[in-house]
């Protein structure tokens, strides 16, 4: 199933500097009983989210209406535990299409990649300089560039580079999934195979 194109994103992000968030507190395991993404933004940080009486918590900062957009700004250690696709499910059925952190875990990260949610790792120094920008001003827009790899603070100018797999690239700015990738690359596969010896 292809995925969406991204490019380019500029939005006011949601902040939520909290590190070694693991993926039992972005999708509570009793959540995990579906086999389709969809529905799964709804219980995304459900225990933080909501009370015993499933009320929203004010003090949480998806229940805080001064913060939206399509990218979460997370502390470090992002997506630790246990190995759950369900959480990148969550996290882009929510809304979001962007994740920043200072670290991700690697099984997190290869989850999101494939399934079209871009996990950003960046300095903990650029880190901090988002946060603070967010915390100073709640509409700080923060600018993500695929194609160039960087990631700005628009208010202030402030950018830096970030990695990204090459492959999981193309992906993303094509919309492709791994069949998708291989069927444009299919020329190329068909001379490659024409050229054999049998």
């Amino acid at each position: 199933m292809a995925t969406k194109i991204f490019k380019h994103l500029q939005t006011p992000v949601v902040p939520l500097p909290i590190e070694n968030i693991d993926t039992d507190q972005i999708i509570p395991a009793r959540f995990l009983k579906a086999t389709t993404r969809e529905g799964f933004g709804n219980n995304l940080f459900r225990d933080w989210r909501f009370d015993n009486e499933n009320q929203p918590k004010q003090d949480f900062v998806l229940n805080n209406p001064t913060y939206a957009g399509k990218i979460l700004v997370a502390g470090k250690n992002f997506g630790c535990g246990s190995s759950r696709e369900h959480a990148a499910w969550a996290i882009a059925d929510y809304g979001f299409d962007v994740v920043v952190s200072s670290f991700f875990a690697d099984i997190f990260k290869g989850n999101a990649l494939n399934n079209g949610l871009l996990p950003i790792q960046v300095s903990d120094d650029f880190l901090k300089k988002i946060f603070d920008a967010v915390y100073t001003d709640p509409n700080t827009q923060v600018e993500v560039d695929l194609e160039n790899q960087l990631i700005k603070i628009a208010n202030t100018g402030e950018q830096e580079s970030f990695e990204i797999n090459p492959y999981k690239k193309a992906c993303l700015l094509n919309g492709y999934d791994d069949i998708d990738y291989i069927l444009s690359n299919r020329e190329q596969v068909e001379e490659y195979e024409g050229h054999k010896p049998l």
